[in-house]
């Protein structure tokens, strides 16, 4: 009987399956990883949102999220730290099965990796690209393939929606206010992808792909003339004190615009656009902000 027994058990252990490995594109390459993860803490803010919009719920996150619809769910997670210091001892009590991280804290992910495994899912310039296969991986590696799917073919909807409103508008200048500081961004910059989703040309070509963008004044705006100013203010993102856009391009330089004179200056949601931005719940909002923008013009 023993001897059965035992033969018995060993039968069923040989029956059971061998931990399944997914494996997933992330920003440094492809990455397997083992299981489904359960127990998972996220330090990139973009990647929280596609996870909230697969319905997805990080047990860590950042102590501090500045995008107001992403709060709730960060409340109800545990905080490991910030996005450029995370708590590894709250890291390591939490004992996540995987990390995600990406962006401002990629910096960070050889520290992460002493705690769990970590991917890195920064998303870069190219931002439409790189967003989507953020999405179709998070679905593969937490078994919502047919909701990644339902939401890339809503986001495709959008882009041709805002592409067929944007059509023979005018050109556009992306400007970010930092105070009285002012960029501008171009074709393969951290907002270049605004000109790729709307396929509005830039009013001034050739402008550096910087991550900072290129530093100007009140008179490149005006020599630019756009037909449109899509503007990201930075301090509101953050929640910096300061002038805020809308005061600081409230000048006679930029009052004789083609783009003010037509009341076509767009305010983008800041914290959409510069704090989540590669985030599906933020790049689809701010598509409809354009869509509602360029529907006017």
């Amino acid at each position: 009987m023993i001897r059965f027994a035992s033969g018995l058990l060993a039968g069923l252990f040989l029956a059971l399956p061998a931990t399944a490995e997914t494996t997933i594109d992330t920003a440094r390459g492809p990455v397997s990883v083992a299981a489904v993860p359960e127990t998972v803490a996220v330090y990139d803010v973009a990647a929280l949102d596609t996870l909230v919009a697969l319905g997805i719920t990080p047990a860590g996150t950042p102590e501090r999220v500045l995008v107001p619809y992403l709060q709730e769910t960060a409340k109800k997670a545990a905080p490991v730290g910030t996005l450029f210091e995370p708590d590894l001892e709250a890291l390591s009590m939490l004992a996540p099965d995987l990390v995600i991280a990406g962006g401002r804290s990629a910096p960070q992910i050889a520290q992460l990796e002493r705690v769990a495994p970590t991917l890195d899912m920064t998303i870069g310039p190219d931002l439409l690209t790189d967003a989507r296969a953020r999405l179709l991986a998070y679905g593969k590696l937490f078994g919502r393939e047919a909701r990644a799917a339902e939401l890339e073919a809503a986001l495709e909807a959008r882009l041709a929606e805002v592409r067929a409103a944007a059509e023979g508008k005018g050109t556009a200048l992306v400007l970010l206010t930092n105070g009285p500081k002012l960029s501008a961004y171009g074709r393969g910059s951290r907002f270049g992808w605004i000109h790729e989703a709307t396929g509005l040309p830039e009013a001034v070509e050739g402008l550096a792909a910087a991550t900072h963008g290129d530093a100007v004044s009140f008179e490149f705006i005006a020599e630019a003339d756009p037909d449109w100013l899509l503007v990201v203010d930075r301090g509101a993102a953050i929640g910096a004190e300061g002038a805020s856009a809308q005061a600081v391009l409230d000048n006679a330089l930029v009052a004789d615009t083609t783009a003010w004179k037509k009341g076509q200056v767009v305010y983008l949601d800041p914290a959409e656009v510069y704090v989540a931005g590669g985030g599906y719940r933020a790049m689809t909002a701010v598509l409809d902000q354009l869509i509602g923008a360029l529907g006017k013009g």
